[in-house]
C-alpha cells in the first residue's frame, strides 16, 4: 500500500523538523554523574534507606557523584503553597542539581508510602524556566515486608513519566526486606543485592548515553508551536 498524498495541511512547517542522526552531539562534560536518591520510610531501621544507602556506595564506586535526600521536616503538599519551607528549598535544589534519579519506597497498604509520593509532589513541572526533572533517568525500587510485589515501583514508572523522566527497564524489588540486612545495616550477599548491582550499572549506562541530550530528547512539536503564556496556563493549572 502507497500513500500519494503526503501533505501536512495541519502542520506549522516552520516548526516540524526531521530528527537526524546528526542532531545527537555528545559534549565533554566536566563533572560526575549527578545522581540523587530518595527513599520513602521515616523509620529508625528504614529498609528502603538502607538500600538507597548501597545503592550510593555502588554508584560512587561506577563514578558519580550522589546526594541523598531526607524526607523528615518536610511538611505536606500545599501545607507550604509558596515552597518557602527549607526542605522543600532542599529538595527542588537537588532536583535541579541531578542528572540521574534513584527511587525506593515500601510498599504500604498496597502502594508506595505517602513519604515518598510527598516528596515528588512538591516538584512541579515547572520550576521558573526550568522543567526540574524533564529528560532526567530514573530507575525505580522497592522493599515489601512480605512476599515480592512491583505494585509501589508500577507506580512509582508512571509518575516518572508524567514527569517526563526517561526510565531505565531494569529494576528492583527486595522481599521480606528484613531478612537481608546485617545488623550494622549492610546488605547481605544475596540475588537481591546483585539485582541491585545490575540497575545501578544500567542507570549510569543511561545516563552517560543521554547526557547532554536532554534538551533534545524532549523537545516536543506541541509546544513549539505553543505561545509561552498558553503553556503556562496549561503547566501550572494554578486554578485546580
Amino acid at each position: 500500500m502507497t500513500i500519494s498524498d503526503i501533505s501536512l495541511p495541519n502542520v506549522d512547517h516552520d516548526q516540524f523538523y526531521e530528527p537526524k542522526q546528526s542532531d545527537f552531539k555528545q559534549p565533554e562534560s566536566a563533572h560526575k554523574p549527578r545522581i540523587l536518591l530518595l527513599y520513602g520510610s521515616l523509620r529508625e531501621r528504614s529498609y528502603s534507606r538502607l538500600v538507597i544507602e548501597e545503592c550510593a556506595r555502588l554508584l560512587k564506586h561506577m563514578g558519580a557523584e550522589t546526594r541523598i535526600y531526607n524526607p523528615s521536616g518536610l511538611p505536606l503538599p500545599d501545607d507550604n503553597a509558596d515552597g518557602d519551607h527549607p526542605k522543600v528549598r532542599e529538595l527542588r535544589e537537588f532536583m535541579t542539581w541531578s542528572e540521574g534519579h534513584v527511587w525506593c519506597s515500601p510498599e504500604r497498604h498496597g502502594s508506595m508510602t505517602a513519604i515518598m509520593k510527598a516528596q515528588l509532589d512538591w516538584v512541579p513541572l515547572t520550576l521558573g524556566a526550568v522543567r526540574p526533572t524533564q529528560g532526567k533517568t530514573l530507575a525505580v525500587m522497592q522493599v515489601s515486608g512480605g512476599s515480592q510485589s512491583f505494585n509501589a515501583v508500577n507506580q512509582m514508572r508512571v509518575l516518572g513519566r508524567w514527569m517526563r523522566m526517561i526510565a531505565i527497564p531494569n529494576q528492583s524489588s527486595v522481599a521480606k526486606a528484613f531478612l537481608e540486612f546485617e545488623d550494622n545495616g549492610r546488605m547481605k550477599p544475596s540475588a537481591y543485592y546483585n539485582r541491585i548491582v545490575d540497575v545501578m550499572e544500567e542507570l549510569m549506562k543511561f545516563t552517560l548515553l543521554i547526557r547532554g541530550q536532554q534538551g533534545y530528547l524532549v523537545d516536543r512539536y506541541s509546544e513549539r508551536v505553543e505561545t509561552a503564556e498558553q503553556q503556562s496556563q496549561r503547566v501550572n493549572q494554578r486554578s485546580i
